[in-house]
Formats: C-alpha cells, structure tokens, sequence
C-alpha cells in the first residue's frame, strides 16, 4: 500500500511517500480502506513535534482524520462488514466518558500511526459508521474538529434551544459548531477579520456577524446583541489573544470552551470576571467513540454536510495541503481525495 510517512525526524521536510506491506487484521481489527483524509491545525503541528512526548516519534503515518470502506475484518469483529462506509475513531483509547490520560496514549497520527495511507489497520472498537448521506471527502473531516464542537457544546456545554453561540473565526471547529448550534435551534454570532468569509457563514445561518478588526472590542457588540446579558457559549480558539474578551462577553453562569491556541499559549485574563459572574472555563480535546456516534445521528437526521474547502488534493499532495493551512485561505475543511 501507499502511505505518506514522517521519517528521521520532526519537519514537514520529513514527509516521504513509501511503499508498505498491506496489514492483515488480527482477530480484533478491521482493514479500512481510506478514501479521503482532511487535515487540522493540530496534524500540523504534530509533524514539527510541538506536542512532545505524548506525540510518540518518527517514523510516523500522519493524519488523525479519514473516512472509507471496510476491506476486510477479523475473525472475531461483529460491528462492522467488508463494504462499510466507517471513520476511525480519533483516539483509539477513548471509547466512551470524559478525556483522560489513558485517551492521549491512543491518538492517531501521533503517538499511533493515523490515517494517511491507503489501508488503516485499526481494532474493531475504535471505528464509527460514518453518515450514510456524506461522501467520503465529507465524512472524512468529521474525527477531530467536528467531535470537537460537538463536545464542546453538546457534551459538555448542554446546550439547548434559543441560546445564544459565539464563535471565532471560520476555521474548521467553528464552522462545524455553528451547523450544529443551528441544528439545535441557537443563535450564532461568528467574528472574523474577514468580511468575505463573514458573508460566507451568513449563507450557512450565521444570526450576526462582527468584523473584530473594525470593532476591536467585539465583546462588546455580543453583550449589545443579547440585551446586556452576554452569550451562553463562547467557543474560543485564539488563546491568549482572545480569551479576556471571550469571558467578558459570556454570561453569568456561561460557558467558554477554550479549544485553540492560536494567538498564544499563555493569557492574561480578569479573574474576578470569572469568580464573580460564575463563569465555566473549559477545555475541550476532541470526544470519545460514543460522543462521535450521537453526533453521527444528529447529522444524519439533520442531513447536515460539513463544508470543504474548494481546493482539493491528491494523495502525493499532503505537503501542500498542510501549507494551506496557515495561509487563512481556505473556508472550510482541505481534503485529499485518494
């Protein structure tokens, strides 16, 4: 089989296209056919080796997003069937409950091998059935950024009719948190630097959009949009440079999901803001097996399609598909198609 592998050393440079056995399933295991990946900020860094230790080392297959048919299983599998239209499972240690320890030691694409090659030996038990109704460059987007949104405001933000949803930006996390809050009937409120893609997520059911350059103080404007009182969620990917506002334009009680760092590690923020109004600073890591099947559910009774970036890739082109990524160019998930 073909694979896309991360050999010597960390670095995008250390990408090699390689020729490997084809796995066999052991009793336990299932033989998936990939048909698409999609790619995510945290496949990136993984490759230049930002998240240490728990990242295990090259050599490396890497991706932790994919989608394709089951080409053969083993012996003892009964939840799946040659032919079946699956993903894997982010993690391959996170079956059900909250996120643990445990639950890092089986993340594909770093320490375990992911999804960038033609055929994905994964145990039985860390595979989903993936939306009848998607095709596989859809489906495959779906392991890491859409379960994450998912947890964050329905696992674990509880998230219920008529409340109110702010996210940043129109990356992959907060354009599938924005289907998914509109399928639970909440209003949405995107920022964006970018008045073309602000146009863009109007089209998807955007309620309110603010421009965070022409109105620095956008916090502001959601706390004028909800009568003073702030929103319910916030979903907040900058980190440090935008986790201050993000808490002063939530509610009391409120929820901020904090799950990119994208401006920064470290932040400053008001403490007595968050003691005194009561507000629920969460991190969120993607979700377990189980979280991923609910979500499944709910987007294949909503028909809900995640949006894909229009440029698209082939297998040979990982390189250039993960250089996309910091160039804010894409609107949507970049896929390679096998």
């Amino acid at each position: 089989m073909k694979a896309m592998r991360l050999e010597d050393d960390w670095g995008l440079e250390n990408i090699r296209l390689r020729d490997l056995p084809d796995p066999e399933p052991g009793p336990d295991d299932i033989v998936i056919g990939i048909e698409a990946v999609s790619i995510n900020p945290r496949d990136r860094l993984q490759m230049l080796g930002a998240y240490g230790r728990i990242g295990g080392s090259p050599p490396i297959i890497p991706l932790c997003d994919g989608a394709g048919r089951v080409h053969a299983v083993g012996e003892n599998v009964t939840r799946f069937k040659p032919g079946d239209f699956v993903c894997p499972n982010f993690s391959r240690t996170w079956i059900s409950g909250t996120a643990s320890d445990q639950s890092q030691l089986g993340m594909h694409g770093g320490p375990i091998d992911g999804t960038m090659c033609e055929l994905m030996l994964v145990p039985e038990h860390s595979v989903v059935m993936a939306p009848q109704h998607m095709r596989a460059a859809e489906a495959a987007t779906l392991p890491c950024a859409a379960v994450t949104a998912w947890n964050a405001l329905i696992e674990q933000g509880h998230l219920t009719a008529g409340q109110t949803v702010v996210l940043q930006g129109t990356g992959g996390v907060s354009l599938f948190a924005l289907q998914i809050a509109k399928m639970h009937g909440a209003r949405v409120i995107v920022t964006s630097s970018s008045d073309d893609k602000l146009a863009r997520v109007r089209e998807l059911g955007t309620d309110h959009t603010i421009n965070y350059r022409q109105t620095p103080d956008w916090h502001k404007t959601v706390r004028d949009l909800t009568g003073g009182t702030g929103a319910d969620h916030v979903i907040d990917v900058g980190g440090s440079d935008t986790l201050d506002k993000s808490v002063s334009a939530v509610r009391s009680s409120g929820t901020v999901s904090v799950i990119g760092v994208l401006g920064g590690v470290t932040s400053q923020i008001q403490l007595g803001k968050v003691v005194t109004r009561n507000v629920r600073l969460q991190g969120v890591t993607v979700g377990s097996r189980e979280m991923f099947e609910r979500m499944v559910a709910a987007m294949e009774l909503n028909g809900v399609r995640p949006v894909t970036d229009d440029t698209g890739f082939a297998f040979e082109d990982l390189p250039a598909a993960l250089a996309r990524l910091p160039e804010g160019k894409h609107f949507g998930k970049v896929v390679c198609a096998f």
